[in-house]
């Protein structure tokens, strides 16, 4: 998403350690020897030695699986329905599922997500190899899926790219997941970056893909969760980040949704909270991306009977990307919302939905025939 502004850099790389607590819980400080593992290194998933499948494939950055890095496995993955185990570590590379590699599951071995971190730090304005330009927003995901029917359980996506680190970078979109396959489920995952963490998108301008996440965990600062995927985000953490590099409001904001106009479903986001590291108000709830490729889009945002803390403007907790696209004219819409950050002092700033209008803003609603949370 475009920054609001140039920024100065932010002044910490330990923003990932922060938001655990402490490294080794992260799993972003070196992973344990082998020796001192002391247990299966695929828990109750198995082996290679003993498959819970055929069509199981074991990743284990220390050599006791089939292959050490994530992509490795997904390249020897062709096809569809194949189930990745990933014992705990960090992986840091890129990765990437590309459309033919459908139905594909990925199981982080560990006790949760904290345990299986995939992590890399490329950013939009990060110059390519090749010289070939910079990677853009869309190139900077550590991890991409645009296969359909994609589910990821008990694992970090994360992209610890850093402003600190590129003063003179421009580009500082920094994603840690892109994904743009129907049916595409995380369940007790966690997404960490900055600007643009999560990246809730689809295949096509006209292609309505459907996403899932159930009890996961997403921070960051600009448009942290963002795109144009009808998702839904159900019993999630959302977490905003201080700005050393900013002296005043906005830091930046939760949602930016680019929902097509001939889209009935965006975003919903039901029974979760929203916290915040920063001062009081500091953070905007939303604002409505209407990107160059399709102006005709018309952002939809629904959050409904989730807390929002004190970090966000209950005032003015929308704003708009661009003067031309007031988000007045989009589809942002709450419903029962509790906490600090909810309070209607300003109902014109505070739309909110009828009785009526919250019974087609549900799960089952936005999702259709596909049940994902059946098996969380």
């Amino acid at each position: 998403m475009p920054s609001p502004h140039l920024q100065r850099p932010f002044s910490r790389r330990g923003f990932l350690l922060a938001s655990a607590g402490a490294s080794a819980a992260l799993g972003l400080a070196a992973a344990p020897a082998p020796a001192a593992a002391g247990r299966r290194p695929f828990g109750r998933y198995g082996s290679p030695a003993a498959r819970l499948t055929p069509s199981t494939l074991y990743v284990d950055p220390h050599g006791r699986g089939d292959v050490t890095t994530v992509q490795a496995a997904v390249n020897a993955a062709t096809g569809s329905g194949w189930t990745l185990v990933l014992a705990p570590g960090t992986y840091r590379e890129t990765v990437s599922v590309d459309p033919t590699r459908t139905e594909m599951t990925w199981l982080g071995a560990g006790d949760g997500p904290r345990d299986v971190v995939i992590v890399y730090d490329n950013a939009a304005g990060t110059p390519k190899p090749d010289g070939s330009g910079t990677y853009g927003t869309t190139g900077s995901a550590t991890t991409t899926v645009r296969a359909d029917g994609f589910t990821a359980r008990r694992i970090t996506f994360a992209n610890d790219w850093l402003r600190a680190d590129h003063p003179g970078t421009s580009g500082t979109q920094a994603v840690a997941i892109k994904v743009t396959g129907d049916r595409s489920a995380f369940h007790h995952c966690r997404f960490l970056g900055h600007q643009d963490t999560l990246y809730a998108d689809t295949n096509a301008l006209t292609v309505f893909a459907r996403q899932y996440f159930a009890h996961c965990y997403a921070e960051g600062d600009v448009d942290f969760v963002f795109g144009r995927a009808t998702a839904v985000f159900e019993h999630c953490h959302f977490r905003t980040l201080p700005r050393a590099d900013l002296a005043s409001a906005p830091y930046g904001f939760v949602f930016a949704p680019s929902t097509a106009g001939a889209n009935p479903r965006g975003y919903l986001v039901t029974r979760g909270r929203i916290t915040s590291e920063a001062p009081d108000a500091f953070y905007k709830l939303a604002r409505p991306w209407v990107p160059s490729s399709d102006r005709s889009a018309r952002p939809m945002l629904t959050v409904r009977e989730t807390w929002l803390g004190p970090g966000i403007d209950a005032a003015a907790p929308y704003a708009n990307m661009s003067d031309a696209y007031p988000w007045q004219e989009q589809r942002f819409a709450e419903y029962r919302n509790t906490g600090p950050g909810a309070e209607i002092t300003l109902p014109a700033n505070r739309p909110q939905l009828t009785p009526e209008e919250a019974g087609s803003a549900t799960r089952a609603a936005y999702l259709g025939d596909w049940r994902p949370w059946s098996t969380d």
